[in-house]
């Protein structure tokens, strides 16, 4: 199995569904058996997909020592997820709110708290980053350190810099120079030439493999070695109810499947299937297929 570490946020998540949207003001609405909340963020989505994918994973993350904090180390250890290199160094544990309606929009409110102000060191868990196969590196910023440990022990580094439109944004700056798998959305794409786009990043970034994910239109992939382009239809597996956490869903799904010696073309196809499958259930963190049912999936013809 691949040996995938994950550095990145983990929060609580209450999700919500709407009428839809724009949102008509209403002082109270009833949406009975709804309204939930689970373990969320994007390290913990990435985690939950890939152990059911069975990687072999290695988290990083930091929380509050608060009862957020301490449900989310519990709840892990319930379900066998690591939980050593969690650490409760936050004044508190970050939260997020997601409103969706019924055609899959959502959006999107996330606190932080002080998740992009505290530093983390690495150096303690050298050994684990040393046995990866590949390491993702959210785009947090207590994740700078790591890209250079990672350059320096020759490792390869994916990230997804989500909505993205500006390969001169410093913040991503760090990221885009260090990562051979890049991922991000057309969400700030939408005016764009996205092919151009791409060869603008690729240009000055030299990623290998860079994949913009295109919502119901599936998404596109470019690989640096073949100087090629090329376009994934979306699947429908079964109704979509919230598409929060498709993007993870590809990325972490398309880390498994190249991890394990897939070419990058089968490697995004069945990542595609598994995001499909996973919007058909609300929490960003739950809908997730495990690998023999994704390969018998695409074995039906998708």
């Amino acid at each position: 199995m691949p040996n995938i570490v994950v550095s990145g946020l983990i929060n609580i998540e209450t999700s919500c569904p709407i009428k839809e949207f724009p949102i008509e003001y209403f002082p109270i609405d009833y949406p009975f058996g709804k309204v939930n909340s689970c373990i969320s963020g994007v390290g913990f989505n990435l985690i939950s997909n890939l152990k059911v994918l069975g990687a072999d994973i290695t988290f990083i993350s930091m929380v509050g020592n608060d009862l957020f904090g301490r449900m989310i180390l519990k709840e892990l250890e319930n379900t066998k997820l690591p939980t050593q290199n969690i650490y409760t160094k936050l004044s508190a544990t970050p939260q997020s709110v997601v409103l969706y309606d019924n055609f899959g929009k959502r959006e999107i409110y996330c606190d932080l708290k002080d998740y992009q102000e505290v530093d983390f060191d690495f150096s303690g868990i050298i050994n684990s980053l040393k046995k990866a196969d590949v390491i993702i590196a959210c785009n947090s910023n207590f994740n700078r350190p790591l890209l250079k440990i990672a350059s320096q022990l020759n490792k390869t580094v994916a990230t997804d810099v989500h909505v993205f439109s500006n390969p001169d944004d410093e913040y991503n700056r760090d990221f885009l120079e260090n990562a051979k798998i890049l991922f991000m959305s057309d969400e700030g794409l939408k005016d764009r030439d996205i092919r151009a786009f791409v060869l603008e990043v690729h240009k000055r970034f030299n990623n290998q493999i860079i994949v913009v994910g295109c919502g119901d239109k599936g998404a596109l992939l470019f690989e640096a070695e073949k100087q090629e382009f090329t376009d994934f239809p979306a699947v429908f597996i079964r109704p979509v109810v919230s598409t929060s956490g498709a993007g993870d869903t590809l990325f972490s799904s398309f880390i498994y499947f190249y991890s394990k010696g897939k070419k990058p073309k089968e490697a995004l196809k069945l990542a595609i299937i598994a995001a499909s499958y996973k919007i058909g259930e609300a929490g960003s963190s739950k809908g997730f297929l495990d690998e023999a049912r994704i390969e018998k999936i695409r074995a039906c013809g998708f």
